[in-house]
């Protein structure tokens, strides 16, 4: 009988403990994710240098702006008379408002052709340069570069076989 009651509360012990041991609580989570609008880049202007004079024997370059300012170098002069077409690249960049993106513009040399005559067009600028932010989602980014021109260039309308890149993208 000793033995019996012994055992029980033995066990009525091991209950106590038993249901402490095994006590445990629970609590749940959602997961959430928002997908912000994409951004986009659109071209809507072309850059083109205009006209542009050249020594015989004396290159030089043209500098153009993002805002649309031309500059020369060297054995380069730029006509006054007879200007041409004078346009930095212009694009506009949309997305999620307030937020700021990179810009990405060429770093290779894009090469650009009239007949078998060539030039090249380096050293891309932009404004805004290299960060921008997106007021009320959208925003203009300009895009200026360097015309390198040749001693004797040969006289034509030079224009790129591929159009260059500029890549955005949001911080």
């Amino acid at each position: 009988m000793k033995r019996i009651s012994l055992i029980s509360a033995v066990m009525l012990v091991f209950t106590a403990f038993t249901n402490n041991v095994f006590a445990q609580e629970t609590a749940s989570a959602t997961a959430t994710a928002t997908i912000v609008t994409p951004i986009s880049i659109v071209k809507d202007v072309d850059m083109n240098f205009g006209n542009v004079a050249v020594q015989s024997t004396t290159g030089g370059t043209v500098v153009l702006t993002p805002a649309g300012v031309r500059s020369a170098t060297g054995g380069v002069t730029l006509p006054t008379t007879a200007t041409g077409t004078i346009t930095a690249a212009s694009f506009t960049v949309t997305g999620t408002g307030s937020y700021s993106y990179s810009i990405t513009l060429p770093s290779t040399a894009l090469t650009i052709t009239s007949g078998s005559n060539t030039m090249t067009v380096t050293n891309f600028t932009s404004d805004p340069s290299g960060v921008g932010t997106l007021t009320a989602g959208t925003q203009t980014l300009n895009v200026g570069a360097t015309l390198n021109v040749s001693a004797a260039q040969a006289a034509g309308t030079y224009v790129s076989a591929t159009p260059f890149d500029v890549t955005v993208n949001y911080n």
